[in-house]
């Protein structure tokens, strides 16, 4: 009876015991992380605080807990979120990292031994740096509004356009303190009026300045909708693969769950409203909350443009499932394929009536793309319908934490939305350079999406829209097994071993998502047309070498 009634006692006292000792050879350890042998020692140093009468005294508890301050970090990659550390970024990633190395390399006259003098950047959509041209009225309206002191030279009029003027002088009116202030947290109210007045232009339907939140691009819309939507690891939310990696990025920080619905590239990338169904199902099935689904249209990085019949029934498949539309529209200037138009998924919701009044819908759009390309100025605006007000306060108080966004970039998204009109003295010049960029990415997405379809080892579908071609790699099995040998997607090693040999940098499928045992990588056709020449020599050149080294 004695020995059962001391046997608890004794167990504590054993294992006390051993994680005192324990957890100093964890100390004496030089290969374990800090903050793992934090966690044992402070196991042991808790257990001794309480047990400190059987084989710890107080003094070794105190040694112990300043040699874990005295050794361990405030923060390494071991203590931090989770979600953060584990969320990925293809666009930004090792393969771009190793670009800079090779440009600051070249710059500094250390890069002679590359087999390349310059480094090209078609991982992303940043139009500018490729020699993109910013459209001239929306910078001399800026130019105005960040030096205001210019309207008051009497010959300014002589410097700038009479239209030009008048606007920096109507938008400066309107921003109390100008363009270094803060304005109200969804954006100034007067540049709300002008961007609602153009969709409304643009559909055929009402949009409410109300509905409207300006934002530092199109990214903080994700992110509020995220922050708001997802509750737990549960919740998930319908996205297509190949997807822009903003969307699992978010997914993975927030603690949602990505349900990967696949574009079918044998069509065109089209969707399939069967194979929604089987997504959602299947996710249910396995105890996830479909909460919402994404479209990217035009798409990226896919580059197809959706048939408004195909819309119709992405919007009738959401409302029979319960989810909310999110529709990233940031690309709806980039259109290219005849017999393609943009439709906002607002107009399709609008014209299909009074059934679908309450249908729930964000939309975003962003300066960063179509003709204009201002990346840096970091713009957007998102809209939000269908949605009651109790949660639109949320998404404002999401705003409010961040103030407002930047006042220039909302002048340059309210800019975007209404540009000069017919009659007024920018106008022309306007027209000329929006036609003269549109129609050189139309003629460079031919040529590049054409360039590699013929190469062996690859097929790829026409860019119908965006800024990107997307093709698919047939790639030799002996290529294929060192990738897995030293631990890298095949697609992945295919675009490092292109930027190796030729200084391109473009981003592996694999990091968009795409159907699994299928290769692909993404490219941007921004390059000028002169240099676009220089970037399918070099793609055709490697590729044919390494099929033939392989094969």
């Amino acid at each position: 009876m004695l020995a059962r009634i001391l046997a608890p006692a004794r167990k504590r006292a054993l294992t006390l015991q051993y994680l005192l000792n324990t957890s100093t050879t964890t100390t004496l350890n030089k290969h374990t992380p800090p903050s793992y042998q934090l966690h044992n020692m402070s196991i042991a140093a808790a257990a001794a605080a309480q047990q400190g009468h059987m084989h710890a005294s107080a003094e070794k508890v105190l040694r112990m807990t300043s040699t874990v301050a005295a050794m361990t970090p405030t923060v390494d990659v071991t203590n931090v979120n989770p979600n953060a550390r584990e969320a990925k970024y293809a666009v930004r990633g090792e393969i771009v990292a190793k670009a800079y190395e090779y440009a600051a390399d070249i710059a500094s006259g250390k890069g002679s031994n590359l087999p390349f003098d310059r480094v090209v950047y078609c991982n992303i959509g940043n139009p500018q740096q490729l020699g993109q041209k910013p459209v001239s009225f929306f910078r001399q309206v800026l130019a105005l509004c960040d030096y205001p002191d210019v309207l008051d030279n009497p010959k300014v009029e002589e410097l700038y356009p009479a239209d030009a003027v008048a606007r920096a002088r109507r938008y400066l009116a309107a921003i109390p303190g100008g363009v270094g202030a803060y304005s109200q947290s969804k954006g100034v109210a007067l540049l709300r009026q002008e961007v609602a007045a153009a969709i409304e232009k643009r559909d055929g339907h009402p949009c409410s300045p109300d509905d409207l939140f300006l934002t530092d691009g199109a990214s903080p819309t994700c992110h509020y909708l995220m922050k708001t939507l997802l509750r737990n690891k549960s919740d998930g939310v319908l996205t297509p693969m190949p997807q822009y990696p903003l969307y699992s990025a978010t997914l993975e920080l927030y603690d949602g769950s990505l349900v990967p619905y696949y574009l079918a590239e044998e069509k065109g990338w089209g969707m399939d409203v069967n194979h929604l169904k089987e997504c959602v199902d299947k996710a249910r099935a396995e105890g996830t909350v479909v909460r919402a689904m994404v479209v990217i249209n035009p798409g990226n990085p896919t580059g197809q443009v959706l048939d408004e019949a195909d819309q119709r029934a992405v919007v009738q498949f959401c409302k029979q499932e319960n989810l909310l539309l999110v529709a990233d529209e940031v690309y709806q200037d980039n259109v290219y394929r005849e017999g393609k138009k943009f439709t906002s998924f607002k107009k399709i919701v609008r014209d299909l009536g009074s059934e679908y009044a309450d249908f729930p819908l964000i939309s975003m759009h962003s300066v960063s793309k179509g003709f204009y390309g201002e990346c840096g100025r970091r713009a957007g605006y998102m809209e939000v319908i269908g949605i009651n007000d109790e949660v639109k306060d949320i998404f404002l108080k999401l705003a409010s934490v961040s103030l407002c966004s930047n006042i220039s970039g909302q002048i340059c998204m309210a800019l975007v939305m209404n540009p000069p009109k017919p009659g007024e003295p920018s106008y022309e010049l306007y027209e000329r350079e929006k036609n003269d960029v549109l129609g050189s990415l139309k003629r460079r997405a031919v040529r590049l999406t054409s360039a590699l379809d013929s190469l062996d080892g690859v097929s790829c579908n026409p860019a119908e829209g965006a800024l990107y071609a997307f093709p698919r790699l047939y790639l030799p099995d002996k290529f294929c097994a060192e990738a897995k040998k030293i631990g890298r997607e095949p697609d992945m090693h295919y675009c490092m071993k292109m930027l190796d040999a030729t200084g391109v940098v473009t981003v592996p499928g694999s990091g968009f998502g795409q159907v699994p045992g299928t290769h692909h990588f993404r490219t941007t056709f921004l390059p000028s047309e002169q240099d676009i020449e220089t970037v399918i020599t070099n793609i055709t050149t490697f590729h044919n070498n390494l099929m033939k080294e392989y094969s």
